[in-house]
């Protein structure tokens, strides 16, 4: 498969010639989703990927556009309209010239049998989630991908991979209550329906008939998905080299910015990642260290934002991402030893909470956020849980909650959580038990 994408890549260039600067980018595979709800199948979709981007540079002036087609007329159209764009444009001073040749990490972040996977292994999944959920409405949906890449560009790179994914998502309801739960895997055999439904339902039934709890300040024990939700406010608007640039981040190399129980890096080289090794500019990913016991202690860059502060791309270039600049696909944070049950165990009083939603951030350089809970909230008092309560809302600097002596415990359970910002990539996350969140009222006001 991949050749085959390279020869594409090749008869592109062929069709540039030498009077411009490009680099070309063909994706090749299968994306497939199942969905349920009221516990039956309501829709079954595949597509077939395939996309050609290019982008040219010609003087300085820079186009990009995509096509879907790969036949020789198609090329032909992407080329001109491509090269027509680009004279148009204004001289572009923070171009930064294409990517040298080098090698990328050897990942293979694939399946045969999840790039494969037929509609009834994915229905197989979604029956055990709704039998396990007895009585319970339920809805959600189960997905499974298989997409190989080819890059190469006209100084010389020429990188390819391929990458599979595969997530259950679902939810259980009572008469009064949601309960979530979610599996990611890079393998489809890993995901077990009956054992997330189970989750699901326990956390439904747990929830129902909830009842208020005053706003202000308590102890919270969070899960992998609100830990995710954290991480991409501060990937975006702190660690992201454009946001630096800007002056609109929080984060300063050197400083411990973070409780010393924080470490952090953007790894695709992680057993649990999914994705290829190479970015969107043909930069090879590696390791890239963010916080090291609470010390930030680097950044992502795209060659963009690389050229400006005169360092070098992490290779967290995205296609599309326009102003938002590098995003890591594949933050790792470093798991501790801790049980869920040991964590609520060392809780004063405070909440256990299963989702974050509706997150919004109101500054990016103290990391202020306001959002809801959602799918289950507790009353956690003297290390056990007591009552379900209604849903809050929040507004809290996530940067102050993460920040030195506020990390009370690191959870013992690595999970991948995909589609982590933008819908792009995978986070590897524990939960997380932090000694303050402000709640500000209920879900109503």
């Amino acid at each position: 498969m991949t050749d085959r994408l390279l020869d594409t890549c090749e008869r592109v260039l062929a069709l540039v010639g030498t009077d411009a600067e490009a680099e070309i980018t063909v994706t090749a595979g299968t994306e497939a989703l199942t969905r349920f709800a009221t516990g039956f199948i309501h829709q079954n979709v595949a597509d077939a990927v395939q996309q050609v981007h290019l982008r040219l540079a010609l003087d300085g002036r820079v186009a990009e556009a995509s096509a879907n087609q790969t036949d020789d007329d198609a090329l032909a159209r992407l080329v001109r309209s491509t090269a027509d764009a680009a004279r148009l444009q204004p001289v572009d001073p923070g171009w930064p010239g294409l990517a040298p040749p080098a090698d990328a990490p050897a990942v293979d972040h694939w399946d045969d049998a999840t790039a494969a996977a037929e509609p009834a292994e994915r229905a197989e999944r979604v029956g055990a989630f709704v039998t396990a959920a007895d009585d319970l409405e339920t809805a959600g949906y189960c997905s499974t991908e298989g997409v190989s890449i080819a890059f190469a560009n006209s100084a010389g790179q020429r990188l390819s991979g391929r990458t599979t994914g595969a997530t259950l998502d679902g939810i259980a309801r009572t008469g009064s209550s949601d309960g979530s739960s979610r599996a990611s895997s890079l393998r489809l055999a890993d995901l077990d329906g009956t054992v997330t439904g189970l989750e699901a339902v326990r956390r439904a039934r747990d929830s129902a008939d909830a009842t208020d709890l005053p706003p202000g300040s308590y102890e919270v024990v969070l899960s992998p998905s609100c830990v995710v939700n954290m991480l991409t406010f501060l990937a975006l608007h702190g660690f992201n080299g454009r946001a630096v640039e800007e002056g609109r981040s929080f984060a300063r190399i050197g400083e411990s910015q973070f409780d010393e129980a924080i470490s952090l890096a953007d790894d695709v080289s992680h057993p649990m990642a999914t994705g290829v090794g190479f970015d969107a500019e043909g930069t090879p990913k590696r390791r890239v260290e963010l916080v090291r016991a609470g010390v930030t202690s680097g950044l992502i860059h795209d060659r963009r934002t690389a050229k400006a502060l005169g360092t070098e791309s992490t290779g967290n270039a995205v296609a599309g991402a326009g102003p938002f600049g590098a995003l890591p696909a594949n933050l790792v944070l470093e798991a501790g030893s801790a049980s869920e049950d040991e964590l609520v165990g060392g809780v004063e009083r405070g909440l256990l909470v299963t989702d974050f939603w509706y997150t919004r951030i109101l500054d990016p350089r103290t990391q202020v956020v306001t959002g809801l809970t959602r799918n289950g909230v507790w009353l956690i008092e003297s290390g056990r849980v007591q009552r379900p309560v209604t849903n809050l809302r929040f507004t809290q600097s996530f940067l102050d909650a993460l920040g030195p002596g506020q990390v009370r415990g690191v959870g013992s359970d690595l999970t991948l959580v995909g589609g982590a910002v933008f819908g792009i990539g995978a986070y590897v996350v524990p939960s997380l038990h932090l000694a303050a969140w402000n709640f500000t009222g209920g879900a109503k006001g």
